[in-house]
């Protein structure tokens, strides 16, 4: 299986990241650990969500689309978590 992921991070409030990967647990051990430049000053992160996907390509497809635009608002409504609802 393939994961996308959506991360939070407990050191800084409203900092988020999207990710994919075929191995979640290493994942954010990695991202946890500083081993990511891209989010190694945020850490530690915290798992909000993740979406499972049998193929790579769609995967890595649908984290693309999680970072556009019309993404993040979709993330913004149906994904992360918010201290407002």
């Amino acid at each position: 299986m393939h994961y996308v992921y959506l991360l939070e991070s407990l050191a800084c409030d409203g900092e988020r990241y999207i990710g994919a990967t075929s191995d979640l647990g290493r994942r954010l051990d990695a991202h946890n650990a500083g081993r990511s430049p891209h989010t190694a000053k945020f850490r530690p992160w915290k798992l909000v969500a993740y979406l499972a996907f049998p193929e790579r390509e769609r995967a890595f497809a649908f984290e693309r689309y999680l970072k556009s635009g019309s993404g993040q608002a979709f993330a913004g409504k149906r994904l992360w978590h918010s201290s407002a609802t």
